[in-house]
């Protein structure tokens, strides 16, 4: 039994992974469990199960899940309204011009999230300086609370307009509607942003009333569960910004969680990128039902200050992450045309891939992947899930007959047609935005991302591909890292010559009681608070932004503000110009420091090289059906052995697959770096 541990929880569509380190030993354990989707705690309690803590001996336990972003993929959130000012009732439906209309011609809007009929309007106005125009109408409040009641809302959004300068309106409302409609969860834009932009923030109010309902009953579930069993330690969630926030904070803001899970594995990224010395990653996380692509860029991820979910804006900071259906459990079918394809769907955990044994019929990718060869029937996926290939080939069987394909060749054109959508995830956060693929290094992991990271490299020019240790449970791994964060701003526009002491301290005073206030009740001590301060610069008369750290103990705060903005605007935009320049939002992060787990240094061989455990035959095409790829298992190797390709090494959370003229080096963590060779095409 382990004293005095923290674990990290990563819930994906297939597996749920556990990462578990002694505080007193350092010793990090990896594990996986089935996920459970008709009772997602059940998963979360058997990811306790396997680890060597009882309950109360754990004290912290950092959790990220994709609850909120799967009502969202699905559609199957809370039935929301939203309460707008009069006259703005159609800002949510509206929303902004998109000019892909024009002339992407298989764009497709998607539909929003509620209807016309879900929409109020109160008789009230505040003005961009904070001034009330017109008082809100509490009668007109209290019918429209009443009809909210009436109709059987699960949670309704409140949008006001300039409510991120005065939210006395808002605040007047939620009252209205806790003494008319008690049952209903309320989300008030201005708690969420306090930034301009009016679509936008209600967006952001309407994504977090559709998810509240649902989020905060597993929390509150899981919570009263883990508290039976005798946890007492710190509850956290990963959040979309990068950090973590506490259980109880992510109940109100579950806005913040959507990216939660796939945040985790970035934030890892970026500690692990400093831990290896290696600045500049692209990261793929591969799990069971997608893959996440993201960057890290002189040894921090990359954040947007409002992100996108499916043409939905988040006013709120999100890390930089590309998300496609690309998984171990994508199922392979044909489109109208004939052709194959490969994805979104999935087969997730129930029934899973064919090859699990559980009454899949349908080819998945891992099915695809077994037949070929990059895995294996003898290890079982996280020690207890064993693969069937005969399941696997029988599920290839009547769509390769369609196509007329063998099944080990159609289980090839999967595995290359989930490879083609991966290298347009990536090509997607680099080339597309002006960053080239060669200047980094491809950091793979999640239980899939070592089957295609190689093969994703070759493509695109990616001279190094790096898998570090715990792979298939990396994301969980990088929730330990994660320091608990809140994000402040706010909205307020003047010239950048009007940047000093004074407008500082009116700005971020206010904010920065507000963040202490906050990280105190959360048990963080001041020497444990770090609070950054930024503003949003541009040049007068655009749209757009660009974010500047505000420098500390400099008496000209807005020349160097200045030289920081040209700096970062001809990187972004090529170019710089004479114009005047406005500061539009003032911003502050309060971070709260956790304290970090390290990987320990691992032991080398001195000599030698480590041996194979066998050979197996991998289908590469219709010309080389049987090519002999050596077998390793990862758990045996150490720091500083070197494997030439062609080679499978497996491990206990995921596979690797390298090719003829693949170098793979052990480092002295455990990662495995891999120099990728020009000689084999997929």
């Amino acid at each position: 039994m382990t004293s005095n541990s923290r674990i990290a929880i990563d819930v994906g569509g297939t597996f749920t992974d556990v990462v578990e380190l002694s505080s007193a030993s350092g010793e990090l354990r990896f594990d996986k469990v089935p996920t459970t989707p008709s009772a997602p705690t059940a998963g979360v309690m058997d990811a306790f199960g396997v680890t060597d803590s009882e309950l109360p001996d754990v004290t912290m336990f950092t959790h990220g899940t994709t609850l909120g972003l799967n009502a969202l993929l699905t559609r199957t959130g809370a039935r929301a309204a939203v309460i707008g000012t009069l006259g703005f009732r159609d800002v949510y439906l509206l929303g902004r011009t998109d000019r892909r209309t024009n002339y992407d011609i298989t764009y497709r809007p998607r539909p929003a999230l509620l209807e016309r009929y879900d929409t109020f309007e109160v008789p009230e106005r505040s003005l961009f300086d904070g001034s009330v125009h017109q008082p809100l109408d509490v009668e007109a409040a209290r019918v429209v609370a009443s009809t909210v009641a009436e109709r059987g809302y699960d949670s309704v959004a409140v949008a006001f307009l300039h409510s991120y300068v005065n939210p006395a309106h808002e605040l007047r409302m939620r009252e209205i509607l806790a003494e008319l409609a008690p049952n209903v969860a309320v989300t008030l834009s201005h708690e969420l942003s306090r930034e301009y932009r009016e679509y936008e923030r209600t967006s952001t109010a309407v994504l977090d009333a559709y998810v509240k309902p649902i989020v905060r009953r597993y929390l509150e579930t899981l919570e009263g569960e883990l508290a039976a069993g005798g946890f007492s330690g710190r509850f956290l969630m990963t959040r979309s910004g990068g950090g973590a926030m506490t259980a109880r904070s992510a109940r109100e803001q579950p806005v913040s969680l959507i990216l939660s899970g796939p945040a985790g594995g970035v934030i890892g990224a970026a500690a692990f990128s400093e831990l290896i010395g290696e600045q500049n990653l692209i990261t793929i996380d591969m799990g069971g039902t997608s893959l996440d692509a993201s960057l890290i860029v002189g040894g921090k991820p990359v954040l947007h200050q409002g992100a996108e979910f499916e043409q939905l804006p988040i006013n709120t900071p999100s890390l930089f992450i590309h998300t496609i259906g690309a998984g171990g459990g994508s199922i392979a079918w044909l489109d109208g045309a004939g052709a194959l394809q490969v994805g979104p769907q999935s087969a997730g955990a129930d029934p899973g891939p064919a090859s699990y044994g559980r009454g899949g019929t349908i080819p998945t990718f891992t099915d695809a992947a077994l037949a070929i060869g990059y895995l294996g029937t003898a290890t079982p996926l996280g020690g207890r899930l064993t693969l069937d290939d005969k399941l696997a080939i029988a599920a290839l069987e009547p769509l390769a007959t369609e196509v007329g394909l063998s099944a080990l060749a159609l289980a090839r054109g999967i595995v290359r047609i989930s490879t083609t959508k991966i290298m347009g995830a990536v090509r997607s956060i680099t080339v597309e935005i002006g960053r080239d693929p060669k200047d980094f290094a491809l950091l793979s992991f999640g239980g899939g991302g070592g089957l295609v990271a190689v093969d994703v490299a070759h493509e695109l020019g990616i001279p190094t591909v790096i898998v570090p240790p715990g792979q298939g449970a990396f994301s969980a791994f990088g929730m330990l890292m994660a320091d608990v964060q809140h994000d402040f701003s706010r909205t307020t526009v003047f010239p950048l010559a009007a940047l000093n002491a004074e407008r500082l301290a009116d700005s971020y005073d206010p904010m920065t009681a507000q963040a202490r206030e906050q990280l105190g009740t959360e048990g963080f001590a001041e020497d444990e608070q770090v609070l950054t301060r930024s503003v949003d610069v541009r040049y007068a008369g655009q749209e757009h932004t660009v974010t500047v750290l505000v420098p500390e103990g400099i008496a000209d705060v807005a020349t160097a503000v200045e030289a920081a903005f040209a700096e970062l605007h001809e990187r972004q935009y090529g170019h710089t110009m004479e114009d005047p320049i406005e500061v539009t939002t003032m911003r502050l992060r309060a971070t709260g420091i956790v304290d970090k787990p390290s990987l320990p240094k691992m032991a080398s061989r001195g000599s030698g090289a480590p041996e194979p455990d066998g050979v197996r035959s991998v289908y590469l095409s219709v010309d080389e059906p049987t090519a002999s790829y050596r077998l390793y298992t990862r758990e045996s190797l150490l720091a500083g052995d070197r494997i030439a390709g062609p080679a499978v090494i497996s491990e206990h959370t995921a596979t690797t697959v390298i090719h003829a003229a693949d170098r793979l080096t052990v480092g002295e963590h455990g990662e495995m770096i891999i120099t990728v060779g020009n000689e084999w095409k997929a």
